[in-house]
């Protein structure tokens, strides 16, 4: 398929197929037309530690998203039905505010959310294929993506950071509507093992250069969709893989009356999410604190989201 401006005529680019005319309306699924719809690019400190390390990643945040998850941490950013307007009016605003983290010490620049806005991320990675030292280009995806999209992306992407959210097709209608995701992202997961395999790569300073780190949030409430993923991963995909296995969720003000969702994550849920995950072999990566949900906040009303 074609990842280009031009594509953006009638867009294809997710497995929305909405046929979207970007260039005339910001109508579609997403709602954004060719701009580069950026909510934010900052120096982020909270990712995985070989992908954050000590210096964080220049991350960019794009606005709206292929998916509209109920619960999501990123609503202010991610709702395609608000307001926002695009910081940005050029490129060149773009690679300005990235070289400003690059020489601040970061290694790496990820793309948070580009399955909607994927020529303009290519844009950007192209002006930065010749940077010296050339940053690592991290995809991180709620993998709500076509297989032949992540294709066109071989050699170009670095290491994948996809979310695997659901084997559940029922919940991921009800929560994200999308009925079809569970299929979706293994098509895209098995893609993304087809490029990079199953081995992270780091460089001298720890930090990942190539491969995949598959993320899971575990949503109260739904233990046994979180023991399906685990599964699937081990059985289908590798054990061998790096997962992060995430308790960070809070209710947010659109789940606060839906149930389980308005409530945080018991000790219980996690920890039979855990034990599968060890029962498993899958022996790479990372979990997380219960009370990660309290420093997992961003407010990005502000200039510098994940900063108290």
């Amino acid at each position: 398929m074609e990842i280009s401006f031009r594509s953006l005529t009638s867009c294809s680019l997710c497995p929305h197929n909405c046929k979207a005319r970007r260039f005339s309306d910001a109508d579609g699924y997403c709602r954004i037309d060719y701009n580069y719809n950026i909510s934010s690019i900052v120096n982020h400190h909270g990712e995985e530690p070989v992908i954050s390390g000590r210096k964080g990643i220049c991350n960019i945040f794009f606005n709206h998203c292929n998916l509209q998850c109920v619960y999501c941490q990123n609503h202010q950013i991610s709702a395609n039905n608000s307001k926002l307007k695009s910081k940005y009016d050029d490129l060149e605003q773009v690679i300005s505010d990235i070289e400003q983290c690059l020489r601040r010490g970061c290694k790496a620049i990820g793309f948070v959310s580009p399955s909607h806005q994927l020529p303009q991320m290519l844009s950007i990675i192209r002006a930065f294929e010749n940077y010296h030292p050339r940053p690592v280009f991290v995809y991180n995806t709620n993998t709500y993506d076509k297989a032949e999209a992540l294709k066109e992306l071989e050699g170009i992407i670095d290491v994948f950071l996809p979310d695997m959210k659901y084997v559940d097709g029922n919940l991921s209608k009800i929560y994200s509507g999308a009925h079809c995701y569970p299929e979706i992202a293994k098509k895209a997961l098995q893609e993304m093992l087809r490029q990079k395999g199953s081995a992270l790569h780091l460089d001298d300073d720890g930090l990942a250069i190539s491969g995949i780190i598959i993320r899971h949030m575990v949503l109260p409430g739904h233990v046994e969709n979180s023991l399906g993923v685990l599964r699937f991963i081990a059985e289908e995909l590798s054990p061998k893989l790096h997962i992060s296995l995430m308790s960070q969720y809070y209710p947010t003000m659109n789940t606060k009356k839906i149930s389980p969702l308005n409530r945080t994550l018991r000790k219980n849920e996690y920890d039979r999410v855990v034990n599968e995950m060890e029962r498993l072999g899958l022996s790479n990566g990372w979990i997380q604190e219960l009370d990660s949900n309290d420093f997992y906040r961003p407010d990005f009303g502000k200039k510098h989201p994940f900063e108290g």
